[in-house]
């Protein structure tokens, strides 16, 4: 100890000493003795520009206001004339020139851990359910990259979620990623809160972008129910939040399964919808001064797309499944964020209008739905029997018009006299209520016994002539 009764390595002796000098000599080199800041110079829409400090894209930064209240927590965009631009993470009504800028010098992170499993978190991971704060045992950055794509786990193993017409028609695997594409109001949340209910995965993790407020608890006390939130997560933003919250509330979802995914867990990751994110960052882009590209869309939502949609899927151990809900504009399943969406997923199951207009649910238009990865997860039988009830769909719709009037006779066409006579089985078995869950193996046996084999209709066809 010197006279000045300052602590000098040379005078620690014992292991414990040694140890606290270690950790506290490691915080003081990592700990800057000189705070920088910059100022705020202007403000223009969504955005604060300042001079300083010295930071990176991505930087979480803080913006004190002038009288200390608060401070409002922006994440660096971009650099325009030697100025910072900042995307405030709240509004920015009073925010003005002069506001001091701090950096904290790391992007956003979110706390994760297991006490997540039933709680209700805002889109930067904060809890918004009275349930009290969140211990986190570790944090996970907001911005990850995917998997490696040669340690991926192969996606060979069905994943139920309890629905006959995704588990039979569409099956899905663990770290599967698929669309469900469908304009408004034909029942995509319904539909999600049947998966989440029965699904076989260990963890849900749902994130609600861009929702009305009103439709945030219906979501929770009718389509997913205690059972379900008891082991999900949900990750909200109302519309009403800024584009930044937004934005990062799909990351936080998605680095939530991540956290879960690397701990051996099955994950089922849904998104609701991903359409609103590419519209927060479509507004975040021209708000920096992005030119608009395709529809209005500018270039960095097509950047963003597979950066998010890729970190799904299977990882080294564990897995995440993505189901992302797509919203079509005017039914076009051929707009741009539907059509880049569909590009990247491993397949799409589309809602007709026109089937939930018949009061038939879920409204899955099995003839335009596709899985990519269903052939290597079900049996021959399986897909057989899959096969036989597609074909049986698309030759009633081609003369349903006929059939509907009376002006089809019957025996005219084998096929189409197969098709109506094991029509409203077919229809059975595709509708569902939901509170009507069915395991995927009574799906199997169901499909299965749904329509004879092929090559038994011309023989009872022509015992039916004779």
């Amino acid at each position: 100890m010197s006279e000045a009764g300052e602590v000098r390595a040379e005078d620690i002796t014992s292991p414990d000493e040694v140890n606290l000098f270690q950790l506290f000599s490691v915080d003081l080199l990592q700990t800057p003795l000189v705070k920088v800041n910059g100022r705020v110079v202007q403000v223009v829409g969504l955005v604060a520009e300042s001079q300083g400090p010295d930071v990176r894209v991505g930087d979480l930064c803080h913006i004190c206001f002038r009288d200390g209240s608060h401070e409002l927590a922006a994440e660096v965009v971009g650099f325009r004339e030697n100025r910072v631009l900042l995307m405030p993470l709240g509004a920015l009504q009073e925010v003005g020139p002069g506001c001091d800028v701090i950096s904290t010098n790391h992007p956003l992170e979110v706390g994760v851990g297991d006490a997540l499993l039933g709680r209700v978190l805002d889109g930067l991971g904060n809890p918004i359910d009275d349930k009290g704060p969140i211990v986190a045992s570790d944090f996970y950055p907001l911005y990850a990259l995917p998997p490696h794509p040669l340690k991926r786990k192969m996606v060979d193993t069905p994943l139920s979620v309890g629905v006959r017409v995704i588990d039979g028609m569409l099956t899905l695997g663990k770290g599967q990623r698929i669309g469900i594409f469908a304009g408004s109001g034909v029942g995509k949340s319904t539909l999600l809160g049947m998966m989440a209910r029965y699904t076989t995965a260990d963890v849900n993790v749902i994130s609600l972008v861009g929702e009305r407020g009103r439709e945030v608890r219906e979501f929770m006390e009718r389509d997913l129910g205690p059972e379900g939130l008891a082991r999900s997560v949900l990750v909200i933003a109302t519309s009403d939040q800024p584009a930044m919250i937004r934005l990062k509330s799909a990351m936080t979802a998605t680095a939530i399964a991540e956290y879960f995914r690397d701990q051996g867990k099955d994950v089922l990751l849904m998104m609701d919808t991903v359409t609103r994110v590419a519209r927060a960052q479509r507004e975040i882009g021209l708000a920096i001064g992005e030119p608009p590209a395709t529809r209005g869309y500018t270039p960095s939502v097509f950047e963003m797309l597979p950066r998010l949609l890729e970190r799904a899927g299977a990882g080294e151990k564990g897995s995440i499944t993505g189901i992302y809900t797509v919203l079509v504009d005017g039914d076009d399943m051929n707009e741009p964020v539907a059509d880049n969406v569909r590009g990247i997923l491993d397949g799409h199951v589309v809602l007709s209008r026109r089937i939930a207009a018949r009061n038939f649910y879920p409204a899955v238009s099995v003839l335009d739905s596709v899985s990519r990865v269903m052939p290597v997860l079900v049996s021959q039988e399986h897909r057989d029997a899959a096969g036989r009830v597609r074909d049986l769909l698309a030759t009633y719709a081609e003369s349903e018009d006929l059939i509907n009037i009376g002006a089809y006779k019957p025996g005219s066409n084998v096929r189409v006299d197969w098709a109506i006579e094991n029509m409203e089985s077919v229809r059975a078995f595709l509708s569902q209520r939901v509170e009507d869950p069915t395991s995927f193996e009574e799906t199997d046996r169901r499909l299965l016994a749904l329509a004879p084999m092929p090559d038994q209709r011309p023989a009872e066809a022509a015992a039916k002539a004779s």
